[in-house]
């Protein structure tokens, strides 16, 4: 990439727009202005009598002719006795006072220990809060280009440079860039530590380096025939798929790293997601099918041992995604052909579910919050889409991108996510929200010193 392109993805921290605040009202100070209008008590109104002040009363004012003093000191008694000394025709009465219970009911013990609150509504925001220029971003529905690791920093293959967006101070730095003949780059996927990252490369090998030292540690090569389009790292192994249609367990620590060799795809392998318990690993390919891998039961003597292979998809599976909350479900989605998004049982191989997206899936990302998963896709509305689960109910649309969704990551704290897509743009979407801060529990009254022994 040349100077000016670095320069226009570099400064565009100075030129973000941040809608959702520039969007809040201010808020009227104070509560005197009470534009509410008044609406009277009617239980309060004598109808009767204003109705008689309204029509016979105005009359017998009119023909009234002059009397005597004592007359005159008669009527107004007369009128004091029998309440028709008013000369208000609606009548506004205070409130009358709280009763008092001397004996409570259940409905003012449940006010004296009042029940948990209704959990509110969450706000999803229709707009990303964040947009950068993405120059030079390849538009292959087959590679992996962005990465969100564990330190909070954003990885993004630009053609043959990797940059890396760091999310606390909002600073962007260029990794690596690679030589022609080597590159594009077509894959980056970030290592547990936050600091170590894998970049995988279209003439086959893999790149490990070390973003803090900004320092290339080893090249893996050997393992594959043609690029390295999927890459899921899986504690010190890192698990590579090629367009070779080959999966390879690759052991970082070691010389020779190739560990073990998955066949099963016939073609490119575009999708790896590990479970997180490490046991089990899902691959999706260009030939429609999507393979569950058991550490247990594939191994280097039988490399073609698969725990399942689920036929159910009519296009190619590169949207995988494991469920945080349930340790054997999987969400998969198809391409342009199939538009599904389908979860399955690993340990029964099962179709729990398929729905209908209506379009090309190319991500998919679990809420580490709430029962919710977002959805990319592709032609002809290049939207995410957010889904109860296990309902599968739209609970939102996110818009804005103008081609294909192809890439999605997200955030350590599991609130916002960051999707890429081919109109060049990098956005990012507060879809999740915050999650619910737990309650600290109370400390233990220690003695004094009582932790003294653990001090070094």
């Amino acid at each position: 990439m040349d100077a000016g392109s670095l320069n226009s993805f570099s400064n565009l921290n100075g030129q973000s727009k941040w809608p959702l605040q520039e969007q809040l009202l201010l808020r009227r100070n104070g509560s005197k202005e009470n534009m509410d209008r008044f609406i009277p008590n009617r239980s309060a109104m004598d109808m009767d009598y204003a109705n008689y002040m309204l029509t016979e009363g105005r009359k017998i004012k009119e023909d009234q002719t002059p009397c005597s003093p004592a007359k005159e000191a008669y009527r107004k008694l007369l009128a004091e006795s029998l309440n028709m000394n008013r000369t208000r025709i609606l009548a506004f009465k205070n409130k009358p006072p709280t009763r008092v219970e001397h004996f409570p009911s259940d409905n003012s013990t449940a006010s004296l220990h009042p029940s948990k609150s209704t959990k509110s509504r969450r706000h999803i925001p229709q707009s990303s809060e964040r947009t950068l220029d993405a120059p030079d971003l390849v538009e292959d529905f087959y590679l992996n280009l962005l990465d969100w690791g564990s330190g909070n920093v954003l990885a993004i293959a630009l053609g043959n440079t990797v940059y890396l967006w760091d999310a606390s101070d909002s600073s962007t730095s260029e990794l690596v860039t690679v030589d022609d003949e080597n590159g594009p780059v077509t894959s980056v996927n970030w290592a547990p530590d936050g600091r170590h990252i894998a970049i995988g490369l279209n003439n086959s090998e893999v790149q490990l380096w070390d973003s803090a030292s900004n320092r290339q540690l080893r090249t893996l090569r050997g393992g594959h025939t043609s690029r390295v389009g999927s890459m899921a790292w899986n504690n010190h192994i890192l698990t590579t798929g090629g367009m070779d249609g080959l999966i390879v367990n690759n052991d970082v620590r070691i010389r020779s790293h190739v560990v073990e060799t998955y066949r099963g795809h016939q073609q490119e392998v575009c999708g790896l997601k590990w479970s997180a318990s490490g046991q089990q690993l899902a691959s999706g390919g260009n030939d429609n099918l999507v393979h569950i891998w058991d550490r247990s039961v594939a191994s280097s003597s039988s490399p073609t041992q698969w725990l399942h292979r689920l036929e159910d998809h009519t296009s190619a599976v590169k949207a995988l995604a494991w469920c945080p909350f349930q340790s054997n479900l999987l969400a998969t989605g198809g391409g342009g052909g199939d538009r599904t998004i389908k979860f399955w049982n690993t340990h029964t191989g099962a179709c729990l579910n398929s729905v209908d997206t209506g379009s090309q899936v190319c991500g998919l990302v679990w809420s580490k919050n709430e029962r919710e998963l977002l959805s990319s896709h592709g032609f002809t509305n290049n939207q995410l889409t957010l889904w109860k689960y296990p309902s599968m109910v739209k609970m939102a649309e996110l818009t804005g991108h103008t081609s294909r969704v192809l890439y999605m990551a997200q955030s350590p704290d599991g609130c916002t996510v960051a999707s890429a897509a081919g109109d060049e743009t990098l956005r990012f979407w507060n879809v999740f929200g915050a999650p619910e801060v737990a309650k600290a529990a109370p400390k233990a009254n220690h003695e004094p010193f009582s932790q003294l022994n653990r001090i070094r």
